[in-house]
C-alpha cells in the first residue's frame, strides 16, 4: 500500500449536499489533489473552493449531510508520491531528511539523522554521530543553524554554535 501524508482535517458539513469544511495546512497541497484517502475510504474530489481559512469540498463519492457525517474529524490523506510532485525545487518532506548525512560548516562529518522530534516551536534533528559514546545530538531546524538541506546529495549543513556539539 502506498503511503500516506494528510493534507487536512474535515471540520465539519458545509450545507445539506454533503459539502466538507475542511481545515489545512497548505493550501496547495488540497487545491491540487484529486484523489484522497479518508478512513480508508478512497474519495475523489469534484470541486474546491476556499473560504476564510477553510477549504470547502465536495466529494464525487457523497451526496449528502448524512453521508458526511461518517468522515466528521478524520484526516483527509493524499499519498506520499504525488505529493512530492507537487513540491518545489527546494522543498522536501520533513521525514525525508531521517538517514542523510550531516556535516558542519567546515565539512566535517558529524553524524546520520536519526529522527525527526516535532515540537511547538521547531522541529529537532535527532542526529546520531559516528562515536556513540557522545549519544544522539539533538538541533533545532531553524535555517540559522541548518543552513542547508540537499536531499538529492543525502546532505545536511549544520553550523554549530558554541554547546551544540558534545565534544566542543
Amino acid at each position: 500500500m502506498n503511503e500516506l501524508i494528510s493534507i487536512g482535517k474535515i471540520i465539519n458539513f458545509h450545507g445539506i449536499l454533503g459539502e466538507a469544511k475542511v481545515g489545512y495546512s497548505d493550501p496547495k497541497r488540497i487545491e491540487n489533489a484529486k484523489k484522497v484517502v479518508v478512513k480508508n475510504t478512497p474519495l475523489n474530489i469534484e470541486k474546491i473552493r476556499f473560504h476564510k481559512n477553510f477549504a470547502i469540498i465536495k466529494f464525487k463519492e457523497i451526496s449528502d449531510i448524512n453521508e458526511l457525517l461518517n468522515f466528521k474529524g478524520e484526516n483527509i490523506y493524499l499519498a506520499k508520491e504525488e505529493v512530492k510532485n507537487q513540491l518545489e525545487e527546494e522543498e522536501y518532506l520533513i521525514d525525508d531528511l531521517v538517514g542523510l548525512n550531516v556535516f558542519d560548516d567546515k565539512d566535517d562529518f558529524i553524524g546520520i539523522v536519526d529522527s525527526i522530534a516535532k515540537s511547538t516551536g521547531n522541529d529537532i534533528l535527532s542526529i546520531k554521530p559516528e562515536d556513540e559514546k557522545f549519544g544522539n545530538i539533538l538541533v533545532p531546524f531553524v535555517k540559522e543553524l541548518v543552513p542547508i538541506v540537499d536531499v538529492k546529495a543525502k546532505k545536511i549543513v549544520i553550523k554549530p554554535i558554541k554547546g551544540l556539539l558534545p565534544w566542543d
